[in-house]
This record gives C-alpha cells, sequence and structure tokens, in this order.
C-alpha cells in the first residue's frame, strides 16, 4: 500500500457498521436494485467468466450482501461458495435466497470481516469482491486475507470503483460518499499496487466506467419515484433527499472528467506465494 493518509473519517469499526447498517437497509436496496453495484448481474457473469471457474471449485464472495452474487455462481457455474458480510441482517436474508432457491447445498453465508476472514489458509480456489474494497478502512490488511485464504494458483476478482482522490469535489469526500463506495476509492494501479504488497500479481485489467454512467442515470430515476412513493424510509435509512441531486450530479460530472470510473481486474496467487 502506498504510503499516502488515509482519509479522514470515523475509526475502522465504526465505518464498517455505518456502511453495513446502509446496504442492509431495504430503502436502500429499492434504490440501487439487487447488485448494489455498477454492471449489475451482467458484470458479474464477465468476471466469473474471465476468472474461468471450474465446476465443483470453491469460491468465496468478499461483502456478500443479499447474496445475488454468489447465488449467480453457485447456480450458472455450479461452484459451492461461500459468502462473508459484515451485516448480520445480510447473512440471515442470503440464507433464506439460498434455501428458496435450492441451493443451500451449494452457498452458505457467514457473518464476518473482511479484514479478518473466518476461514482457515490456503482453501479457496478464486474469490470475488465486487464495489466493496473501496471501502474497506484497511485495504492492505483485506488484500492480505485475500492472499491467505486462496490456495496457490488461485485467483482473486475485483470489481470496484476506481478514483483520482485528490480531484474529487467536496460532494464526494464526506461519510456518505465513503459509504457510496467514491470518497477513499483508489486509481487503478493503486488497488493492483496493494494487491501486490500482499503478493497477489495483477493478470488482467478492464475499464467500465459506462457502467458507472448506468448506474447513476438508474439511482436517479429511482430517487426521483422513491421520493413520491419511499420518501420516510430513505430517510430513516441516511439518504439525504436534499443532497442526493448535487452529489449525483458531481458523480456524473467527475466519470466524464476521468477522475472517477469503474474497473475489473483479476489477480493470481503464485503457486509459491510470500507477500512482499
Amino acid at each position: 500500500m502506498t504510503g499516502r493518509a488515509a482519509p479522514s473519517g470515523p475509526p475502522g469499526d465504526e465505518l464498517k457498521t455505518c456502511c453495513a447498517d446502509a446496504y442492509s437497509s431495504d430503502a436502500v436496496a429499492l434504490l440501487l436494485g439487487d447488485s448494489y453495484h455498477p454492471g449489475g448481474t451482467a458484470l458479474t457473469r464477465h468476471l466469473a467468466d474471465v476468472l474461468g471457474l471450474a465446476e465443483g471449485s470453491r469460491v468465496l464472495d468478499v461483502a456478500s450482501g443479499r447474496g445475488t452474487t454468489a447465488l449467480l455462481l453457485a447456480g450458472t457455474y455450479r461452484v459451492h461458495v461461500d459468502g462473508v458480510d459484515y451485516a448480520p441482517a445480510n447473512t440471515a436474508l442470503a440464507q433464506d435466497a439460498a434455501r428458496a432457491a435450492g441451493l443451500a447445498g451449494r452457498a452458505a453465508f457467514t457473518t464476518g470481516d473482511s479484514e479478518q476472514l473466518p476461514y482457515p489458509d490456503a482453501v479457496f480456489d478464486a474469490a470475488v469482491c465486487e464495489c466493496a474494497l473501496c471501502t474497506f478502512p484497511d485495504k492492505a490488511r483485506a488484500a492480505a486475507e485475500f492472499a491467505r485464504v486462496l490456495k496457490p494458483g488461485g485467483r482473486l476478482g475485483l470489481t470496484d470503483v476506481t478514483a483520482d482522490p485528490a480531484r474529487l469535489p467536496a460532494e464526494l469526500t464526506g461519510l456518505a460518499a465513503r459509504i457510496a463506495c467514491v470518497a477513499d476509492a483508489r486509481p487503478l494501479d493503486e488497488y493492483a499496487a496493494i494487491l501486490a504488497g500482499a503478493g497477489l500479481r495483477t493478470v488482467r485489467t478492464e475499464r467500465h466506467d459506462q457502467a458507472m454512467v448506468r448506474m447513476l442515470d438508474q439511482i436517479e430515476a429511482r430517487l426521483q419515484l422513491l421520493r413520491m412513493t419511499a420518501a420516510g424510509r430513505l430517510t430513516e435509512a441516511g439518504v439525504d433527499l436534499d443532497a442526493a441531486p448535487a452529489v449525483l450530479a458531481a458523480a456524473r460530472a467527475a466519470v466524464t472528467a476521468g477522475t472517477l470510473g469503474y474497473a475489473l481486474l483479476i489477480a493470481e496467487k503464485p503457486e509459491s506465494c510470500s507477500p512482499g
């Protein structure tokens, strides 16, 4: 990880709790849709394809939320997926969804911390983490945990918000922006450097900035509808309805300027891996 100081904000555990509370809210689910990340399930399928998931392999989904990605992988790619999420409410919803889909035998969910994964060393053939590393307070520690639980030769697939923090406008630098995966996002090459520090070698990167634009458009449309039908629920979930239009406009302008975007990254744990 680079020596740049982390952006100011609440302590790590408090930030994790804020994120967990926000992303387990039904109102936020209405605002973001099923996948909670740019590109939706189409980009998740692409990520799985480039990872080359083999039937029967064991896959970890970090920050698994309500289980959308894990259940897609278990059902479509016939892999065994362990999902871990910081929010107990999400874990319970994901477990219920797995049972309802008849996938409880191939998808299991646990409440846990991405910076202290509750799994033994070298047990996963692959790991995925979508639109979440940018929210983790200690990214280097999370990367080290990814590397620890992967088998030698295992691969990590990320999709995440990218940003040039020095150029982000004020609307995209507060606590709400951190929870919304923007304020502590990093440039793509910095994510690769963080992973390299944990012994994970980046083997592929792709830009998917237009997925960010499409998601901003979707959020804006849903926000207009929810203002009329569920404004109280949004306010209870911490969505500032007055500030939201300016934040969305600032985010769209930042994507156009190349300050903000979305990317895919594949990294591999060498057959013989020693961090550093």
